[in-house]
């Protein structure tokens, strides 16, 4: 009953505008219309279309730019400039047939097409050119795509709507959350000693520490292997060890998964201690290092904090 009286407060609260535009796109989604969650627009090759990241991750551009971007005009339908015989071989299989996509976008119903379909209509073009085929009404065309491929030399086409629509920074928090899910335990497994005798003796060798030392290590090491270490496996992935870890003796790679967390620790403990051995003194190593396996920054996994560790 609570449920029920509490949505019925919310509709109230909703103006009339407001209630026909959620009407409106509670009946396109019934229809199977896909919501459009980011929308913007990209200039490709001089042409504006808009576009979208759809609810489920696809982007789209709108079908009848994209005619108007390829043809010059947006009257028609795409699978004309499809269909001519001496093309077909340059065609992969996808553009052969070709399902628009349905969106809506605040309650206005839309057709998307696959932006990276564009690509391979473009290409298919300049392939069909440089092999001499094209009827002389389709060298027009074949000289647009070649504007719209160069255009798109730089950045690719799903970078370039991520981009406009704001939805590269989620995708760069997906991936990063994505990562670390594999990377991390919800609870702490049983201890096993993780970082070997050598990587304590190569630090106090390189700091020219007294090995007198050794065994009553300062605490300025645990800032030590959060730099060299953590912070290089992956993106976040100390500050993420330090919200999981308890204020008691539980060691942070106690959260590391079995199957990829604890291999990739262990490689990297391994090529640290052989770029110490490699290395004169402090500064040297981490010159070294820092060449060889800088610290992780999250834009590195879509091209693929600095707090102190006082317990290893």
């Amino acid at each position: 009953m609570n449920e029920i009286k509490q949505k019925r407060q919310y509709r109230s609260t909703l103006t009339k505008a407001e209630r026909k535009l959620k009407a409106q796109r509670a009946g396109l989604i019934r229809q199977g219309y896909i919501s459009a969650t980011y929308t913007g627009e990209i200039n490709l090759a001089g042409t504006i279309l808009p576009c979208a990241v759809l609810q489920n991750g696809q982007r789209v551009i709108a079908h009848r730019q994209v005619l108007g971007l390829l043809t010059g005009t947006v009257q028609g339908q795409i699978n004309r400039y499809l269909s001519a015989q001496n093309l077909q071989k340059f065609f992969p299989e996808r553009l052969k047939n070709i399902d628009l996509i349905k969106y809506e976008d605040k309650g206005q119903a839309h057709q998307g097409f696959d932006p990276e379909l564009i690509v391979d209509f473009c290409n298919a073009y300049i392939q069909a050119k440089e092999a001499g085929v094209l009827h002389s009404n389709q060298k027009k065309l074949a000289r647009k795509a070649q504007i719209i491929i160069s255009s798109l030399a730089k950045v690719g086409i799903v970078g370039l709507i991520d981009s406009v629509t704001g939805y590269d920074k989620v995708r760069e928090k997906n991936a990063l959350q994505a990562l670390l899910d594999r990377f991390l335990l919800k609870e702490y497994a049983t201890w096993a000693k993780r970082f070997p005798d050598e990587f304590y003796t190569e630090i106090f060798r390189l700091k020219n520490w007294s090995f007198a030392d050794l065994k009553k290590k300062p605490s300025v090491i645990g800032y030590y292997t959060k730099n060299i270490v953590y912070d290089r496996i992956a993106p976040d992935l100390t500050n993420k060890l330090k919200e999981l870890k308890p204020k008691n003796s539980v060691r942070l790679h106690q959260f590391l998964t079995l199957d990829l967390g604890v291999p990739a620790l262990n490689h990297h403990i391994s090529n640290v201690i052989t770029i110490m051995k490699l290395s004169d003194n402090w500064d040297h190593f981490m010159d070294n290092l820092n060449k060889l396996f800088p610290v992780k920054e999250v834009h590195d996994l879509i091209t693929e904090n600095d707090a102190e560790i006082t317990e290893i």
